[in-house]
C-alpha cells in the first residue's frame, strides 16, 4: 500500500470516528427531551388525578354540610309544627319536612357515588406518586450518565480533531483536495478496499489491469467507477497467520 494511502485510510478513520461522535453528541439532549417529556405526562396526569380527588372530597364536604343545615331545618320546622294552630299549617310544615328530606336522600345518594369514585382515585394518586419518584430517580440517573458521556464523547473528539490535523499535515494537497471532494459525495466514506478484485463500497469489479496496479502498490489509485480511493490488503495465508502467532 502507498504510504500517502496509509495516511488517507487514517484520516478516513478520524473522519468516521469524528462523525460518530458528533451524532452522538447530538443524540444524547435528544433522548434525555424524551424521557424527560415522559416524566412531565407523568406528572400532568398524577396532578388531574390529584385535582379530580381534591373536587370528589370537597363536593363531598358541601353535601355534609349541606346535610347538616337541612336537619338543622328540619328540627325547627318540627319545633315550629308543635305550635301549629290548624291543620293546613301542620300539612304545610310536614310537607316542608318531607321536602327537605328527600333533599338529604338525594345529597346522601351523591355522597356514596363520590366516596365509590373517590377509592379508585386514591389508589391512583398513591401508585402514581410512589412511581413518579422512582422515575424521577431513574430521569436524573440517565441524565448524569449521558452528561458524563457527553463529555467523554467531547474530549474524544477534541483528540481526534487534533489527530486529524496533524495527519493533514502529512497529505499532499492534491490528494486532500480529492479526499474532501471524494467524501462530500459519498457521505464520509472516500476509501474503499480491492482485495477481491472489486470495489468494496460499489462493488464494482476492476479492470484486470487496473487491479494487478493497485496490487503492485506503487501508485494511489481511485475505483473507476465511484471514484473512491482504493487500497489492497494482501490476503494472509494459514501458515503466515501461525506464524504470526
Amino acid at each position: 500500500m502507498p504510504p500517502e494511502s496509509l495516511l488517507v485510510s487514517r484520516l478516513q478513520a478520524l473522519d468516521l470516528r469524528i462523525a460518530e461522535l458528533e451524532k452522538e453528541i447530538a443524540a444524547l439532549p435528544k433522548h434525555i427531551a424524551v424521557i424527560e417529556k415522559t416524566l412531565e405526562s407523568h406528572l400532568r396526569r398524577l396532578e388531574a388525578d390529584r385535582a379530580a380527588l381534591t373536587a370528589n372530597q370537597k363536593e363531598r364536604k358541601k353535601l355534609e354540610g349541606d346535610i347538616q343545615l337541612h336537619e338543622q331545618k328540619i328540627s325547627k320546622l318540627r319545633d315550629q309544627m308543635l305550635g301549629a294552630k290548624t291543620n293546613e299549617q301542620y300539612r304545610a310544615f310536614q310537607h316542608e319536612i318531607e321536602y327537605i328530606q328527600k333533599e338529604i336522600r338525594t345529597a346522601e345518594d351523591r355522597i356514596l357515588e363520590l366516596m365509590s369514585e373517590s377509592e379508585p382515585l386514591e389508589v391512583n394518586v398513591k401508585k402514581a406518586e410512589v412511581a413518579l419518584t422512582e422515575e424521577k430517580k431513574s430521569v436524573e440517573a440517565e441524565k448524569k450518565v449521558a452528561q458524563e458521556r457527553t463529555a467523554a464523547d467531547q474530549t474524544q473528539m477534541a483528540q481526534c480533531r487534533t489527530e486529524r490535523a496533524e495527519a493533514v499535515k502529512a497529505i499532499t494537497p492534491p490528494t486532500l483536495s480529492t479526499y474532501e471532494r471524494i467524501r462530500k459525495k459519498w457521505n464520509g466514506v472516500a476509501i474503499a478496499e480491492a482485495t477481491t478484485g472489486r470495489c468494496a463500497a460499489c462493488q464494482i469489479v476492476l479492470r484486470p489491469q487496473v487491479f494487478q496496479d493497485l496490487k503492485r502498490g506503487d501508485q494511489f489509485m481511485t475505483c473507476e467507477n465511484c471514484g473512491r480511493f482504493l487500497y489492497y490488503n494482501p490476503p494472509v495465508s494459514m501458515e503466515d497467520a501461525a506464524k504470526a502467532v
